[in-house]
């Protein structure tokens, strides 16, 4: 793809500036007012296939409220093509009509970006994961000696599995699971994009939140989605365990890492040091099996 495409593909370039863009310049009701879409981008090429195939199976299982395109590659990095289905906190959507609050825009509601069904759980140990930078169907059977897992009442040395009634919870205050239900996402928008970067910060919160650009080509944001590889009590991992062909764990290692010092946890975190606290026999580190 040519240089500076995926700068601009997604929605039109306006005039720079230094500071952040407040209401979109829209001209009308629109798909823009029900979701988005953008091109996220994945990492680095200078990481690896391993790295890259475990960072980019994490972020294209949020499948929850993020329709992915393929995978792509641009100079050096990995991208993929995305809807946010998240509608804009300026739209009133009532007996049939939509308003947009800041334009005062009214008519019929709009349709937003289009929904695809994106199942990665396809039965027979069948799963859809990310294998040398591409979606791929892989067959993964369970180890042979079971681990301990959260969709059993015990868990490490037959201890209470603490993460099956833990009250940790997202910032739209849903209870469970919270680190397989929101994630961080880095949305391709240079200073110029005036608008998308505004069509973006006018998404409603929580669920697209958080904002930050810290540099000139993309901004980063906290989304709440959550991942397509949870088992039907939305608490166990379909994939703990599994390992790919080639002995690589089919588990993303985004989903077994500590936060440093505790920090970044969720509210009511069991791993957190309050909770910590609270339970005997606690470790002070997290356990590579807890998700």
């Amino acid at each position: 793809m040519p240089a500076g495409v995926y700068l601009s593909a997604t929605m039109g370039i306006g005039t720079a500036g230094s500071k952040a863009p407040g209401v979109p310049p829209c001209g009308r009701l629109g798909s823009q007012c029900q979701g988005l879409r953008v091109t996220l981008r994945v990492g680095s090429l200078e990481e690896g296939a391993t790295s890259l195939d475990h960072e980019a199976t994490w972020l294209l299982g949020h499948t929850g409220q993020i329709t992915f395109g393929e995978l792509w590659e641009h100079e050096g990095d990995l991208y993929v093509e995305a809807a946010l289905h998240v509608s804009c906190r300026h739209l009133e959507v009532g007996d049939g009509r939509a308003r947009c609050r800041a334009h005062r825009f009214t008519g019929p509601i709009p349709r937003g970006p289009r929904r695809q069904e994106q199942p990665l759980q396809l039965g027979g140990d069948r799963f859809v994961l990310v294998h040398d930078r591409k979606n791929a169907v892989r067959t993964i059977p369970p180890p042979r000696r079971g681990l301990p897992i959260l969709d059993s009442a015990t868990g490490w040395s037959g201890e209470p599995n603490p993460c099956l009634s833990a009250p940790c919870r997202t910032a739209d205050n849903v209870r469970g699971s919270a680190c397989c239900r929101d994630l961080q996402i880095e949305i391709m928008c240079t200073k110029r994009q005036r608008k998308l970067e505004a069509l973006v910060r006018s998404r409603r919160s929580p669920y697209l939140c958080k904002i930050d650009r810290e540099g000139a080509f993309s901004i980063e944001a906290e989304m709440i989605s959550t991942c397509g590889y949870l088992e039907p009590d939305g608490v166990a991992c379909s994939l703990h365990g599994r390992s790919r062909e080639d002995g690589r764990p089919a588990k993303p290692d985004l989903c077994s890492e500590w936060p440093p010092k505790g920090k970044g946890l969720h509210p009511g975190c069991v791993f957190g040091p309050r909770q910590q606290q609270r339970r005997r026999g606690r470790r002070d580190s997290m356990p590579s099996v807890q998700i």
